[in-house]
């Protein structure tokens, strides 16, 4: 297939040629990956500015997005790819083979580091996602870091730059600028543009931007990222989303309440609860409110069907229409998957790139998966149109990118998402935040405060 750029796609090519370390934050479904892989072809073979490209991606992304898409296009073919995966053996012989691209997931950066110590090969690094590099304390920032100045070259991809607020973007421009921009060391960051926010004791759980922060961010920034949103240049059929409340019935309700108090009043008291603690609290109750629960041993143990049988009704009004689900624990998975035998329908997991394939070759009719395992990366918009999300999260990161999936370039129609919340629950929780689109750790606390404050008036 020819290759013909739009001008917002041209316009990123230039600045990758123009730039060395650049922050290519564009919006799902812009045509990331094939424009960088147009730069990368023009800085190899036109150019002869590049001998040895690495691209760090999240496992399925690395797996087969990279490989596909460069054999999608005609003037990329020519690339070689490496994939640096699986077991170590495999990975060390991917690397001694002639490549022009080296492929390796997020999960086994720290190890190439390592491998290589001071003789690093790679002279461009492309880094997928680079939201997944957000935490200025994970190994593999500090990897990355630390061979910084030995990459010559550097293009940071990402939809979702800071989705957890703007305090997401100092490591990753760190890994750009080493610091020049937005200061040396975190803490300097942290201090000049943000206040503290929530406490607890002795301890900050967040922290708020200054007035002016962000525009002053953003302006320190700008000559080394470009940032543009879908909406703005591609013609997108409408997303809808949609909310199916699901009712417990009185037994359910009555064993989802008991559980709920005995957990809460087993906490301290309000203000000494930490964010560990709530979170904790907060992935019991969801599960609860799916129907089931895991115990110390991790058995499970089933409370009620209550969202299942809503799922399969919302199935059935579908009228056949390809869906794809996402839940949120391995239960979940286990009691869908019960609850369809007998139906006919062609049921698959989203393991590999055979099962996305399968997916959009119209040949599955539920795809299940969990959003963490595919929200990035994957083009699924061939294979329909209706999102199922049986188990929410709290990750507005990963909600977002998993709904982009379906919702993104080459998808004909409108993409309905469909929430299954369960009421009087910690879904609708979650549903609010979802919305907040902001800080969602101090909501996770906050609104389960006031969950903890209401059970205990009714004690009292």
């Amino acid at each position: 297939m020819i290759f013909r750029p739009h001008a917002y796609q041209q316009h990123c090519i230039d600045k990758i040629l123009e730039i060395r370390k650049l922050g290519l934050f564009l919006d799902m479904g812009l045509g990331k990956t094939v424009t960088t892989l147009t730069a990368v072809k023009e800085l190899k073979y036109n150019r002869f500015q590049v001998r040895k490209v690495l691209v760090i991606a999240p496992k399925k992304v690395a797996e087969g997005t990279w490989s596909r898409e460069k054999d999608k296009w005609d003037h990329t073919r020519i690339l070689r790819v490496s994939l640096v995966l699986g077991s170590q053996s495999r990975r060390i012989r991917a690397l001694n083979t002639p490549a022009d691209l080296y492929i390796v997931n997020r999960e086994n950066v720290v190890w190439l580091v390592e491998y290589y110590r001071n003789a690093w090969p790679f002279d461009m690094v492309v880094v997928d996602e680079s939201s997944s590099f957000k935490s200025h304390k994970a190994k593999r920032f500090k990897a990355l870091a630390s061979v910084g100045p030995h990459i010559e070259r550097m293009v940071e991809l990402t939809g979702t730059p800071s989705p957890n607020g703007l305090d997401d973007l100092w490591s990753q421009i760190y890994l750009l600028d080493g610091g020049e921009r937005l200061g040396r060391k975190y803490t300097q960051f942290r201090e000049r543009y943000f206040d503290p926010g929530d406490r607890g004791q002795n301890v900050v759980y967040n922290y708020k931007a200054k007035p002016g922060s962000e525009d002053s961010i953003l302006e320190k920034i700008s000559d080394i990222c470009i940032s543009m949103k879908a909406e703005d240049y591609l013609q997108l059929p409408e997303i809808v989303y949609h909310q199916v409340p699901v009712v417990l019935d009185a037994k359910a309700k009555k064993a989802y309440g008991e559980l709920e108090r005995k957990m809460v009043l087993e906490l301290p008291g309000e203000e000494e609860i930490s964010v560990t603690s709530a979170a904790s609290l907060s992935n019991k109750l969801l599960q609860l409110a799916n129907g089931a629960i895991y115990d110390e041993d991790h058995q499970v143990h089933e409370v009620h069907g209550c969202k299942v049988e809503v799922f399969l009704e919302l199935l059935e009004s579908l009228r056949g229409k390809p869906v794809l689900v996402f839940y949120n624990f391995q239960h979940d998975r286990d009691r869908i998957r019960k609850a369809l035998e007998g139906t006919g329908l062609r049921i698959r997991e989203l393991r590999n790139t055979k099962d996305e394939e399968a997916w959009n070759r119209r040949e599955v009719d539920v795809l299940l998966t969990h959003p963490a395992s595919s929200a990035y990366g994957l083009n699924l918009q061939q294979g329909g149109n209706h999102v199922i999300w049986f188990g929410l999260t709290w990750n507005y990161e990963l909600y977002t990118q998993a709904n982009k999936r379906l919702h993104r370039q080459g998808q004909s129609e409108r993409v309905i998402i469909h929430h299954l919340v369960c009421t009087d629950t910690r879904d609708e929780d979650v549903m609010k935040a979802l919305e907040r689109k902001e800080d969602v750790q101090g909501w996770v606390l906050e609104s389960l405060k006031a969950r903890i404050r209401s059970i205990w008036e009714r004690e009292i």
